[in-house]
């Protein structure tokens, strides 16, 4: 019933994660109120998802829910809400990420300290089979030459996509549980107001 007459393409859908046709801050007060209807505090559902997000930027693929829910878990955030954060990290953005936090590593270690290797999109993939089939010995220049710059460089970004996440949406969330609680209360106040005036008109009637 609610679903839209013409299905968006698949462009249009790739497009609007990057660059949302409703507007950033129209998606980020949709995806509050989504997450507002999930048991918790304001604060625990969206510094769960917070973290969710903000552990997809580091290299650690195949392990973002179990750091993410340990995160959550140790600040008493909703462990559920970080589960749907690390949907931030995904083959679109992944790209985007591992070249930003790989680069922004390197910088930050500095040229004379570290070889910079070659780095692409076969990169990760190459480290994760060799690391699979060899060991830590098969990996180990790898690792010290694109993982390491890009753990380095995921500590700043994993706290400005906390900061991102976390505020607004625990203002959203905040709003929309005051919101209900207002709609509840009301919702009582007119049944105890109707209640008493149907015990009035039955006095009445006798």
């Amino acid at each position: 019933m609610f679903q839209r007459r013409a299905k968006p393409s698949y462009i249009r859908r790739i497009a609007d994660f990057f660059w949302p046709s409703i507007g950033f801050a129209r998606s980020t007060r949709y995806l509050g109120y989504r997450l507002a209807r999930l048991p918790g505090t304001p604060y625990s559902l969206a510094a769960g998802f917070a973290f969710g997000a903000a552990v997809s930027v580091t290299p650690f693929v195949g392990l973002h829910f179990l750091i993410a829910g340990l995160l959550a878990w140790g600040f008493r955030a909703n462990i559920l809400a970080s589960a749907l954060g690390t949907a931030f990290g995904n083959p679109w953005t992944f790209p985007l990420i591992w070249t930003g936090t790989y680069n922004l590593g390197y910088w930050i270690i500095g040229k004379e300290t570290m070889r910079k290797l070659a780095f692409d999109a076969g990169t990760m993939d190459t480290f994760f089979t060799t690391f699979w089939h060899m060991g830590w010995e098969g990996v180990r220049e790898l690792f010290l030459g694109v993982i390491f710059p890009m753990f380095v460089g995921s500590i700043p970004v994993f706290c400005v996509i906390w900061c991102v996440f976390f505020y607004p949406l625990r203002l959203l969330i905040r709003n929309f549980h005051k919101k209900r609680a207002d709609i509840l209360t009301n919702a009582r106040e007119v049944r105890s107001q109707a209640g008493a005036v149907s015990q009035e008109t039955a006095r009445g009637e006798k």
